[in-house]
């Protein structure tokens, strides 16, 4: 099978294909013939930014074609999408069970691949910001594809003012169509503060300044793998909380909460009320293209590789 790594940190020109064998499942596990596979900044950050080369984990959508001992939620035949955590940029890729679920009939891997861990950790992060009805609320990161996802949540969930925050202009009328009431730009001075509540993909150097948006008693969730520092005095003075969101923790900690989520996820594509956004589709070769569509925040929406 095809499958892409690294042998050494570096840009999009660091990866490279090669013909392996075919991974097989093992117990709990299923192997899957991937039909997409998404890509996420945090990943690309691992590989430019890491301390050595690792393999490639990821969401991934596919057809189950074996599963290993102790398998008996799901079939040969089955049409899955879930977290692979090893060799996830392949032709086949193996999940554990615990990480899976079903892709409903008349939706496509590659929707499932936008939909499903983005709007885990879009819903998550929202719920965890307890916005009100009639709150403002800020989307950093707004047009990726967690932010999509997010700026809906926002809308759908009664925010009285929804601004997106996005690094460049020509991303503007992409966000407002997905709901955002105002656009602002990382490099303008007014972010038109105060806010009751932001979610935070950024991190980083941006951090402290969204932390200086908030307003009396707003809440920031941050869920980004970009990191930065607060300070404290910065949440003391505004009566403020910052509040860390990974959806991981949420899947092993509180599976059933994950279940009704990923349920309701589905749901609400049905009802219309979410949309997913996919920027391209791009051939699993080609690899190191959207990871440099990445890199650049060229991306509007999800970035997929199909096998």
């Amino acid at each position: 099978m095809l499958r892409i790594r690294h042998e050494v940190n570096g840009g999009p020109e660091v990866l490279f294909a090669e013909e392996v064998d075919r991974p097989e499942a093992g117990e709990g596990e299923v192997l899957i013939r991937s039909e997409a596979v998404g890509v996420t900044l945090p990943t690309v950050r691992k590989v430019r930014e890491g301390s050595e080369p690792t393999s490639f984990g990821g969401e991934v959508a596919g057809e189950i074609v074996a599963v290993g001992g102790g398998v008996t939620d799901f079939a040969v035949g089955d049409r899955v999408t879930g977290l692979c955590f090893t060799d996830a940029y392949a032709e086949f890729a193996v999940l554990n069970t615990a990480m899976v679920s079903r892709i409903p009939d008349g939706a496509s891997a590659v929707e499932a691949v936008a939909l499903v861990r983005s709007g885990l950790v879009a819903r998550g992060a929202y719920e965890a910001a307890r916005v009100e009805p009639g709150e403002s609320v800020l989307v950093t990161a707004a047009a990726s594809a967690v932010g999509t996802l997010a700026l809906q949540f926002a809308k759908a969930g009664g925010a009285g003012r929804v601004v997106a925050a996005v690094g460049s202009a020509d991303k503007a009328d992409f966000v407002r169509g997905l709901g955002a009431d105002e656009v602002v730009l990382y490099e303008d001075a007014d972010w038109g503060a105060p806010y009751d509540a932001i979610i935070d993909g950024v991190g980083g150097d941006l951090l402290g300044r969204a932390v200086r948006a908030l307003g009396t008693g707003g809440r920031l969730v941050a869920f980004s793998s970009g990191g930065g520092t607060v300070e404290a005095y910065e949440l003391l003075v505004r009566g403020a909380s910052m509040i860390g969101f990974q959806m991981r923790a949420v899947a092993l900690g509180k599976p059933e909460l994950y279940d009704r989520w990923l349920r309701e996820l589905w749901q609400l594509r049905d009802a219309g009320t979410l949309r997913t956004a996919v920027h391209e589709e791009i051939p699993l070769a080609e690899a190191a293209r959207a990871h440099a569509v990445i890199e650049e925040r060229r991306n509007l929406g999800k970035v997929v590789l199909v096998p």
